[in-house]
C-alpha cells in the first residue's frame, strides 16, 4: 500500500470527489458547486461564474496567470475505484484530473509566490460541446499574462498547439425521379461530394506530417425519399493545421461544390476553431521545462491533432500559452479511462514549481 502524505490523500480525495459526481456536458453544476466548496476551504475567493464553471482566485499580485481546464465530460460511466494507484472513472484523465492538478498545486503556493501573482484556476462547461461556454465566458472575464489549459498531456510532457476544426453540415434535395432513369440520386450526390473533398484533402496536404495535415472525416449521413423529393444530409468533419483557417476551409469546399457543378448543395458550418500553435521558448515553456528536469526526467513538447479550449482563448488572449496535465490522451473518451495516481502527483508538483518559477524568476 502506498503511504501518501496527509496534502496529497487530500488531493487525491478531491480528485476521487470530482470523478465520483457525473458532469455530462451542460449537466455540471453538481462537481461545479463541489470544486468551489473544496476552493473555498483552501484559501481561494471561489464562485460558480455566468457560465456555471468552477472557478477560485489566490493571490494578490498584479500578474494575472489564468489556468483554464475543463469539468464536463463526454457519456459513459466507468465506476470510480482506485485499484493498484490507479483511479478508474470518467473523468479522470480528461479533464477532471488536470483541472484537480490545477486547484492542487495553487492550493499550496507559498505566500511570497501569491504576493506577486494572481492564480485564477477555471473549471470550464462545455468544452466537450461545440458551444465551449465556460471557455467563451472566461474569454470576455480575463486578460491574463499567461494561460495554461488542462489537458492530459502526460506529467512529464507539455502541449504547443492543437489543430484546428470546422464541422460541415451538407444538404441536398432534389426531385425525385424513377429509377430507369438517367438522373443521379441526391444520395450519389453527396458521395460525388464526399470524393471530392478526399481527393481535395490530398493534394492540399504536401506536407505529410499529421499536425500540418487537413483531415477529413464523413461523420454522418442520412437520406429520405417521400416519393416527390429526394434529401440527404451529412456532417462533415475538418481538422485543420495553422496554415489554414476555418474561413478560408469553407471557402474552399465551396469552391469544390462549384467545380462539381452542384448547386442544390447546401453548406453550412455549425462549429469553428482556429488552428494554434505556440512558440518553443517563452517564459513559460522555459518555467515547465525546468520544473519537470527538477523531476528527475527530460521534459517532452507535443502537438495535438484534436482541439481544446486553447482554440478558443488563444487567438484572442494572445498571450504565452500551452496545455498540461497528467494523463495518458489515448484513454480520453475510452471505457478504459484510468489515472496513475502517481503520476497525478508528480504532476502537482511540477505544475507547482513551474508557477513559482515564472513568478519568481
Amino acid at each position: 500500500m502506498n503511504d501518501y502524505s496527509p496534502l496529497e490523500t487530500e488531493f487525491i480525495e478531491l480528485l476521487r470527489g470530482a470523478v465520483s459526481i457525473s458532469s455530462l456536458s451542460t449537466q455540471e453544476a453538481d462537481v461545479s458547486r463541489y470544486l468551489v466548496r473544496w476552493m473555498h476551504r483552501h484559501g481561494f475567493q471561489s464562485e460558480m461564474d455566468g457560465a456555471g464553471s468552477a472557478v477560485g482566485a489566490r493571490g494578490t499580485g498584479k500578474l494575472e496567470i489564468v489556468l483554464l481546464g475543463h469539468i464536463d465530460t463526454v457519456p459513459g460511466e466507468i465506476p470510480v475505484r482506485i485499484e493498484d494507484g490507479v483511479l478508474w472513472g470518467r473523468g479522470s484523465v480528461d479533464a477532471k484530473g488536470p483541472f484537480c492538478t490545477f486547484v492542487a498545486a495553487v492550493s499550496s503556493l507559498p505566500d511570497h509566490v501569491l504576493e506577486r501573482a494572481r492564480f485564477i484556476c477555471v473549471g470550464a462547461v462545455e468544452e466537450e460541446a461545440a458551444s465551449s461556454k465556460g471557455a467563451h465566458h472566461a474569454l470576455a472575464r480575463y486578460n491574463p499574462a499567461y494561460c495554461i489549459i488542462g489537458e492530459p498531456s502526460g506529467w512529464d510532457t507539455i502541449t504547443l498547439g492543437y489543430k484546428g476544426r470546422l464541422v460541415i453540415k451538407a444538404k441536398l434535395e432534389k426531385d425525385n425521379f424513377h429509377s430507369a432513369g438517367d438522373d443521379t440520386t441526391a444520395n450519389e450526390d453527396m458521395v460525388r461530394f464526399w470524393n471530392a473533398l478526399e481527393v481535395w484533402a490530398k493534394e492540399f496536404n504536401t506536407d505529410h506530417r499529421v499536425f500540418d495535415s487537413v483531415q477529413v472525416s464523413l461523420q454522418a449521413m442520412h437520406s429520405e425519399n417521400d416519393g416527390m423529393r429526394q434529401k440527404c444530409e451529412a456532417t462533415i468533419g475538418l481538422r485543420l493545421p495553422p496554415r489554414l483557417q476555418p474561413d478560408d476551409a469553407f471557402d474552399l469546399l465551396e469552391k469544390v461544390k462549384q467545380k462539381l457543378g452542384m448547386p442544390h448543395l447546401r453548406l453550412a458550418y455549425t462549429g469553428r476553431e482556429e488552428p494554434h500553435r505556440g512558440p518553443k521558448d517563452t517564459a513559460l515553456t522555459r518555467a515547465f521545462r525546468i520544473a519537470i528536469r527538477a523531476a528527475g526526467v527530460q521534459p517532452q513538447l507535443t502537438l495535438k491533432t484534436g482541439t481544446s479550449d486553447m482554440n478558443v482563448v488563444a487567438p484572442l488572449w494572445g498571450c504565452p500559452i500551452l496545455a498540461y496535465g497528467p494523463g495518458d490522451s489515448t484513454l480520453d473518451h475510452t471505457p478504459t479511462e484510468r489515472l496513475e495516481i502517481k503520476e497525478y502527483l508528480d504532476a502537482v508538483k511540477v505544475l507547482r514549481n513551474a508557477l513559482e518559477r515564472l513568478v519568481m524568476n
